[in-house]
Parts: structure tokens; C-alpha cells; sequence
């Protein structure tokens, strides 16, 4: 009798074991199910990714573009124009590219322009170029050039009246050697009140009035730098980006993503033949970057293009100073303010640098008339501080 009552007493056991059991075994099978569904999303979005980082995969600047429109930070409008300055860009590319042989060396014939300067074959072409390219986007109200007097009113303009302000070919005084050189550009905001119509006068006084308008207004910076390789550098006030032209499919690709300088950089690039010329706080700055014992025996090295767009280029990626100071000769200095100055200061800034006249802030001038100068020390922060402490000393 007690071995029978055992039996039973065990069965009844495993009967309550198995009853609790059971529910666990039911409860746990959605949650597997959920595990292996969340698996198999994590196994396709790492295929997805190993296909989005395909070595065929390009990701240009026509995409770009379309990312930050789709983000809200540009409109189609703004992205008309740049594509369209995209486009001048590779037109000069070719032009350069192609310069010793299809006869684009040397000077115009056109005279000097409005800087007194002896305009260049490719200075008239890549200026044509810009205009061309800025007037059929139809986005365009009014562009400023380098090269042109004064400030045109785009007559083909549908909407988005951009202001675009230009420097179409920098550098072109080292054309004819094979040197770097490169167009800058800036893009402020559109402005209804340059139109064409009505008395010319009051139309060309409201053009340089909405043109002549400081850095910190503007909306796009950049440049193309015509090299070894083709590349253009772009802010639309949210970091800086560099695309590289490739030949074969004729489309900037994004090859320097979010681009920061370096807050310091031992390389200077300074024109030194005007340094007897430079004032002291100036002379007094160049001095201590070459005193080896100021530097723990090694002074700042120097590299000088002649070329903005180069120089500046090398500085932004490596580090270090550019600068072109006032002197006796050119109390401001040979940059301008509107369209090489401050779009590059802008880049500048949007890379963790800084552009400075010495004595303040570029982004803050107002500029008094289009073709303005003033001096321009840019590049890593501390570098370009260092300058400014000669001054407030």
C-alpha cells in the first residue's frame, strides 16, 4: 500500500511539473520568433551596407545635393545654381586642361580689366564660361565678377534671383607655367529689388547695393581648384566637403567628407619678396617663425604657389597660414574682399579655421564697394591668432 501510494504521489508530481511547464514553453515561442525576425532585419541591413559601400558605388555631387534638399537645408533653387557653377567648373577644367595645346596661353588682347590687371585668354574664356552656365539655370538675379566692372542683372532669371559672386579664374598669371589655379565662388541670398527694368541707373545702384554685402550673410562658399586632379570644395554653412572630378564618368565625387583643418600647422605661405615693404608687427611675426629657438629648433617651413586657391587648398588640408598682407605699396593688400576674401573665410570657419585681416574678423565687413580690398591671413586658428597677437601687442 505505501509503495502504491508513492506512485501515485510521483505522478502526480510530474503531472503538476508538466503543467507548469507547458506554459512557459507556449510563452516563449513569440519571443523566439521575434528574435529571429530581428536577426534576419540585422543580416539585411548588413548585406544592404556591404552593398552601399560597393567599390562601384559613387556617391556625387548631384546626390549630394538631393540629400541635403530631401534634409531641408537647401531648396531646388540654391541646387540649380551650384549645379550650375558644378558645370562652369568642369567647362574650365577642360579649358585648362587643354590650354598649351588648343592655343589658350597667354593674353587676350582685350586690354587690362577693372583691376588694371592684363586680362589672360582663359581669364576672358572661364569668365564666359560663369556668366553662361549662371544665366541659363534660370535660377540666377545677379552675378559680380572678377573681370567685370560692375555687377550684371541676369535678365533670363524665372525665379530664385540668387546673388553669386565670382573670381572665375585665380591664379591665371601662372596659366602659361602649368600651375594651380582655380575659381572661387559665393552665394548670398535671392534679392527682388535689382531688376532690370524701369531707369538703368537706379537698377545698376540697387544691384552693387544688394551685392556689397558681408561675409556672414552669405548662404554657399566654395572653390574648384584645377590641378594633378580637379577638385571642388563646397559649404552650405553646415561643414565643409570636397568632390574630385573623375574624368571617366564626368561627375564630381565626394572624396573629402566634413573637412577640418588643423588647429595648427607649421607651414606658412606669405609672398616674402614685399617683405621690406610689410609693416613691423608683420616683419616682426615673420622673424619669429623662422627663429629656430623659438620653435625647439625647427622653424615654420614655407610654401608659396602664387596662387590663392592652391595655397589656401594646401593650408586647408595640411594646415598652417595663409596670408597677404597690406604693405607700402598696397595699403589693403591685393585680394578682394567680396569674392575671394570672404567666401574663403567662410569655408574657413566652416573647417574649424579662421580668416582674419589682422585686425578682425573678414565675415564681419561690410563691404563699401564691389571690387574691395583688404588683407587676409587664413588657415588653422591658432596660427592665424598668433598673427592678430602681433597687432593687439
Amino acid at each position: 500500500m505505501a509503495l502504491a501510494q508513492r506512485s501515485t504521489l510521483k505522478n502526480a508530481a510530474a503531472q503538476r511539473t508538466r503543467s507548469v511547464a507547458a506554459p512557459r514553453v507556449a510563452f516563449s515561442s513569440p519571443v523566439v520568433a521575434q528574435l529571429r525576425q530581428a536577426a534576419a532585419v540585422e543580416a539585411t541591413q548588413a548585406k544592404t551596407e556591404v552593398y552601399n559601400k560597393s567599390q562601384f558605388e559613387l556617391y556625387t555631387l548631384t546626390t549630394w545635393l538631393l540629400q541635403e534638399e530631401r534634409k531641408g537645408k537647401i531648396d531646388s533653387e540654391l541646387a540649380t545654381v551650384i549645379s550650375s557653377i558644378s558645370l562652369a567648373c568642369k567647362q574650365i577644367a577642360a579649358a585648362v586642361g587643354r590650354s598649351g595645346i588648343s592655343s589658350l596661353t597667354g593674353v587676350a588682347g582685350t586690354g587690362e580689366n577693372v583691376q588694371g590687371e592684363e586680362q589672360k585668354k582663359l581669364d576672358v574664356i572661364s569668365n564666359d564660361i560663369f556668366c553662361n552656365c549662371l544665366r541659363m539655370s534660370g535660377r540666377t538675379g545677379v552675378i559680380a565678377s572678377e573681370e567685370e566692372a560692375t555687377p550684371v542683372a541676369v535678365e533670363e532669371t524665372d525665379s530664385g534671383n540668387y546673388i553669386v559672386v565670382f573670381d572665375p579664374l585665380d591664379g591665371s598669371s601662372n596659366i602659361d607655367a602649368g600651375i594651380s589655379v582655380g575659381s572661387i565662388f559665393g552665394i548670398y541670398e535671392p534679392s527682388e529689388t535689382c531688376m532690370v527694368d524701369g531707369d538703368l541707373d537706379q537698377s545698376l545702384e540697387a544691384c552693387i547695393t544688394n551685392v556689397c554685402q558681408p561675409g556672414k550673410n552669405l548662404l554657399v562658399a566654395g572653390y574648384c581648384l584645377y590641378s594633378s586632379c580637379h577638385t571642388m570644395v563646397l559649404t552650405i554653412g553646415d561643414g565643409v566637403y570636397g568632390f574630385t572630378l573623375d574624368p571617366y564618368v564626368g561627375e564630381f565625387v565626394l572624396t573629402h567628407n566634413r573637412i577640418q583643418v588643423p588647429e595648427v600647422g607649421k607651414i606658412y605661405s606669405f609672398n616674402e619678396g614685399n617683405y621690406a615693404m610689410w609693416d613691423e608687427p608683420t616683419k616682426k611675426y615673420m622673424d619669429s617663425l623662422k627663429d629656430p629657438a623659438k620653435w625647439g629648433g625647427k622653424p615654420y617651413s614655407a610654401r608659396y604657389i602664387g596662387s590663392l586657391v592652391g595655397d589656401f587648398h594646401r593650408t586647408l588640408l595640411y594646415g598652417g597660414i595663409y596670408g597677404y598682407p597690406g604693405d607700402a605699396k598696397n595699403k589693403n593688400g591685393k585680394l578682394r574682399l567680396l569674392y575671394e576674401c570672404a567666401p574663403m573665410s567662410f569655408i574657413a570657419e566652416q573647417a574649424g579655421g579662421m580668416g582674419s585681416t589682422g585686425k578682425e574678423r573678414v565675415l564681419d565687413i561690410q563691404p563699401t564697394e564691389v571690387h574691395q580690398r583688404v588683407p587676409l591671413m587664413i588657415g588653422s586658428k591658432k596660427e592665424v591668432e598668433y598673427y592678430e597677437s602681433f597687432y593687439k601687442n
